[in-house]
């Protein structure tokens, strides 16, 4: 949806990152809104786990991002090489994104779109938290768009009540980190189906597997914190993302509720992702259709029971 560019800042001369839309997303409404929403919001942080944002001070020609330049790789390229990973890794990366979580959602920002892609490992051993194009902010007027989706981000890290179209609230990225958590120690997505559309739903009517049936190795600590961000019912979840940091740097705090014990598998007939549902009943309706045709013809002629259609009229000899 945009170009990356490296760049020099010729007022400090330090190179940066420019972030330029596609001209085909830059001249869709939604996407213009998020992109410059992106930038007023990232330009009021200031934490060493959110990438920062440089402020230009210049009109500009075309509408671009200038942001601090990153040493590293995404967490999704370091998964794409070994994954699994170790633990101590994972719950040293997870503290980190925890630590950046509450600094975001005390100042009333949700991200609403965590996945491996968005987070960085920077060569420092620290990471970034990325792209703030869905994030919500207490301050921010929200805008609606026809033609537009209300559910917003990524099928395999969102959140039950974003599937049901809910704007969410900080335990909505606290449930997405659980489900990065997930795919770091099993190295698997929470969910699997044949479309996005399943995989949604399968997450408002059943749990993911429980994780140490795909990964002996990982302890019950690490499994319970897993299952504990990752709760339906985002009361369920940790309180906070401080409440889930305080647990990943210290074992001894987890309690062990046996909540793999608990883990109920998705329904795939139990339809409530909108869209879903009304193609399944749009399929119901066409087979209900075939089936009182197919008896309609059997009735008029029950010869044609062995027959895919009915016999054709005898032909009249002409005289």
């Amino acid at each position: 949806m945009a170009w990356i560019y490296q760049a020099l800042d010729r007022t400090t001369g330090e190179t940066v990152a420019v972030k330029i839309p596609l001209m085909q997303c830059e001249s869709q409404a939604g996407f213009y809104d998020r992109f410059q929403r992106e930038e007023a919001i990232g330009l009021t942080l200031e934490h060493p786990y959110v990438v920062k944002f440089v402020w230009c001070g210049v009109a500009k020609c075309r509408p671009y991002i200038v942001m601090e330049y990153l040493e590293g790789r995404t967490l999704a390229a370091r998964l794409n090489e070994t994954s699994p990973l170790p633990e101590s890794e994972i719950a040293r990366i997870a503290s980190q994104i925890c630590g950046a979580l509450d600094y975001l959602h005390r100042k009333g920002i949700i991200h609403r779109d965590l996945k491996p892609e968005n987070i960085m490992l920077c060569d420092d051993k620290t990471i970034r938290i990325m792209d703030f194009g869905i994030a919500k902010s207490a301050q921010a007027r929200r805008l609606t768009f026809g033609g537009f989706s209300s559910t917003v981000g990524t099928p395999d890290y969102i959140a039950p009540e974003q599937v049901e179209g809910k704007r969410g609230d900080a335990r909505t990225d606290i449930y997405s980190l659980g489900a990065m958590l997930y795919v770091m120690t099993t190295g698997a997505a929470p969910y699997e189906g044949d479309s996005a559309y399943v995989v949604m739903n399968a997450r408002l009517s059943g749990d993911p597997e429980a994780p140490r049936k795909k990964n002996p190795q990982i302890s019950l600590p690490m499994e319970e914190i897993v299952l504990h961000a990752m709760e339906r019912d985002p009361v369920k979840r940790f309180h906070s993302a401080l409440a889930m940091k305080a647990e990943l740097d210290d074992y001894a705090k987890v309690t062990l509720e046996g909540r793999f014990k608990k883990v109920r598998m998705p329904h795939f007939l139990t339809v409530r992702h909108p869209l879903v549902r009304n193609m399944v009943i749009i399929v119901a309706c066409q087979i209900l259709f075939f089936v009182l045709l197919f008896c309609y013809f059997s009735h008029r002629h029950p010869g044609a029971r062995n027959h895919p259609f009915p016999p054709p009229p005898a032909q009249i000899k002409k005289m």
